[in-house]
């Protein structure tokens, strides 16, 4: 997808600063790494932590699938660091997918070889990055529905951008 093209909420400039930034290349590893051997301290699978794990399993790890290995991948972690996945907590299928969609449209636009870490800063600092994104697209309510939780729910506000 080129630049010209991309939905402008994968190409927008950076409108605030991420709460956490990353330092290097091996501080994203470790995060995609300790999720996936379940080793990641509990207090660092952060918001921040979900994204720069996704983009770091779309560059990374062709191997992965994302959309498909990443619900179990988060519930397994959950459950490891003493985490519950119900109806109330834990893994959360729409917002997951939401965001590994809309990783994988803005990496497409936006990876020009820079530094892994330098990537995922910029992805933080975008209108994506931020916590309330999927507020743009879905309404709080059908959002936080249990039915949002446990399986894909369609945008109610606007529908995500297409990727190519």
């Amino acid at each position: 997808m080129s630049e010209a093209v991309a939905p402008k909420i994968w190409t927008e400039a950076a409108v605030h600063l991420p709460p956490r930034a990353f330092a290097s290349d091996g501080e994203v590893r470790e995060v995609g790494e300790g999720l996936l051997a379940r080793t990641l301290p509990r207090a660092r699978w952060t918001h921040e932590a979900h994204l720069a794990a996704i983009l770091w399993l779309w560059r990374e790890r062709p191997e992965i699938d994302p959309p498909r290995d990443l619900p179990v991948l988060i519930r397994a972690y959950n459950q490891s660091v003493g985490g519950v996945n119900d109806d109330r907590q834990g893994y959360h299928e729409t917002i997951t997918q939401a965001y590994v969609r809309a990783v994988r449209g803005w990496l497409a636009a936006n990876d020009a070889g820079q530094s892994l870490a330098a990537l995922v800063n910029t992805l933080l600092s975008a209108p994506l990055g931020r916590r309330d994104w999927a507020l743009t697209h879905w309404s709080r309510a059908r959002l936080m529905s249990v039915a949002a939780r446990h399986g894909w729910v369609e945008p109610d506000r606007h529908p995500l951008p297409a990727l190519a």
